[in-house]
């Protein structure tokens, strides 16, 4: 074929597509006219639904798994609420109902009488704390709150509070009631139960770890497995450390020697922290990687962790 007519062939062809289409669209306009007067002919329901449906309709396949729905009141816990409600009406006084105190218990309950406390005979609590929250309907909620005296009692409130269908509002509904406070949980066995001796290599690791991260004495990431970060305390709090106990979950944390790279151990420590103001017993839980013959802290328990490297 000629370069001539091979031009003539593709300056031909555009006019062929744009009637294709051409021819498409009016197949669209037909069915929907004819959707539209079946629609018509089946009654104003059926009319509706046409109106309202594209062209195209995807239906989403069935999930065999309920879609959990949480709504904003289930989640918002009235807690900090109840807390701010008790500590302010333990602190009033139906005598001096324009104190800042009455005040503030009444504008969270207005419709709770204010407490009428003999002139020192009550001493104002020290703290106030919720301990517990728990939902007992759509947006019904009873707030366990504890407050601790001066003198060592402590006493424990319940308080009825509702949330608003928003979750943005909260209303104390009732008087607090005096309970009994929570009991105390049963303690499982503790996953440690191997004695790391005192004097092994992995004690003397942990000691010289916390030696830096408590009182500041050394750099901290030299006894941090690869790829670990953990920023010290700052100020360091303490001036002396001593590591008390070691226990672990396996046994490889009390053998004689150092065990192959990359074996891991959980153990949990016990020291004991001196400052100017005391003797302070405190706990971590760690865990420790072998490598190049010393113990590694990979993981301290409850820490501020960057790059995942500590929990």
């Amino acid at each position: 074929m000629s370069p001539g007519k091979q031009a003539s062939a593709s300056e031909a062809a555009p006019p062929v597509a744009a009637g294709a289409r051409l021819e498409k669209m009016r197949r669209r306009v037909r069915l929907s006219r004819l959707a539209l007067f079946t629609a018509i002919a089946a009654g104003p329901v059926s009319l509706g639904v046409a109106v309202m449906s594209g062209p195209t309709t995807v239906a989403a396949a069935p999930s065999d798994k309920p879609t959990a729905v949480r709504s904003a009141a289930a989640a918002a816990d009235p807690a900090g609420y109840a807390q701010v409600f008790v500590d302010a009406w333990l602190r009033s006084s139906a005598d001096d109902a324009n104190s800042a105190q009455a005040r503030l218990a009444q504008s969270l309950a207005p419709d709770v009488d204010l407490p009428d406390p003999v002139v020192s005979a009550q001493p104002k609590p020290a703290a106030v704390t919720a301990v517990r929250s728990a939902q007992r309907g759509d947006g019904e909620w009873a707030v366990t709150v504890a407050a601790q005296y001066a003198d060592g009692r402590l006493r424990y409130f319940v308080v009825p509070v509702t949330a608003g269908a928003s979750g943005a509002s909260f209303a104390v509904t009732g008087a607090p009631g005096a309970v009994a406070g929570p009991a105390r949980a049963a303690v499982g066995k503790s996953p440690y139960g191997v004695s790391v001796p005192s004097d092994g290599d992995l004690s003397l690791a942990v000691g010289e770890f916390f030696g830096a991260y408590l009182t500041g004495a050394g750099e901290v990431d030299r006894y941090l497995a690869p790829g670990v970060k953990l920023s010290p305390i700052s100020p360091a709090p303490y001036t002396a450390v001593a590591v008390q106990r070691v226990s672990a979950v396996e046994e490889a944390a009390a053998a004689g020697k150092v065990p192959a790279d990359g074996t891991a151990v959980r153990v949990l420590v016990q020291v004991e922290a001196r400052d100017s103001g005391g003797r302070w017993p405190l706990g971590y839980g760690l865990t420790l990687k072998a490598r190049s013959g010393r113990w590694e802290v990979a993981a301290l328990e409850s820490a501020t962790a960057q790059d995942g490297g500590a929990r």
